[in-house]
């Protein structure tokens, strides 16, 4: 899967930075605090599943400072009723990735890639980079570049912090 990551990578841009990790420190708060980037350039890559049948699936990119909007914006966007976060079991099915590595690139065309617009605001942002030991620093252009992918306004709502 990293091979085929990087070579969708250099078939879209030159600009991009792979960042190797602790696959301990992966998950997005932790990787952000140890190696010293922002949450607000870090992006989240969620698989999102509609209850419906046959099962309907999109992988959501939000800002590490945001919440997916499951309940209203991406349960309309998928055109099901009811739709929630994937387990991370269905999300290794779907995506061959594991929680906290997770990326756009790679993915099969027939997955709906829906990017928050905030995430197209950044210079650039930090995805997960198909495995737990490595991110990837890229354009978020690149990541609206993909075939499958759809840019999306209010997809995530800010998250409320407790001061």
């Amino acid at each position: 899967m990293t091979d085929q990551v990087i070579q969708i990578l250099d078939q879209l841009t030159s600009d991009y930075q792979i960042i190797e990790c602790d696959p301990q420190l992966a998950d997005t708060a932790q990787f952000c605090e140890t190696y010293g980037y922002g949450l607000d350039e870090s992006a989240n890559a969620i698989l999102v599943v509609g209850k419906a049948e046959p099962r309907k699936y999109a992988l959501c990119v939000v800002l590490a400072t945001t919440q997916v909007d499951v309940n209203k914006v991406v349960r309309k966007k998928m055109e099901v009723k009811k739709a929630s976060f994937a387990s991370p079991q269905e999300t290794q099915t779907m995506t061959g990735m594991t929680l906290g590595g997770v990326t756009p690139f790679g993915l099969p065309e027939t997955l709906s890639i829906l990017i928050d617009s905030r995430v197209l605001e950044r210079p650039k942002v930090i995805v997960g980079g198909g495995s737990r030991d490595r991110k990837i620093y890229v354009t978020p252009q690149t990541l609206a570049a993909l075939p499958s992918s759809e840019v999306v306004d209010d997809l995530a709502k800010e998250r409320f912090r407790s001061e």
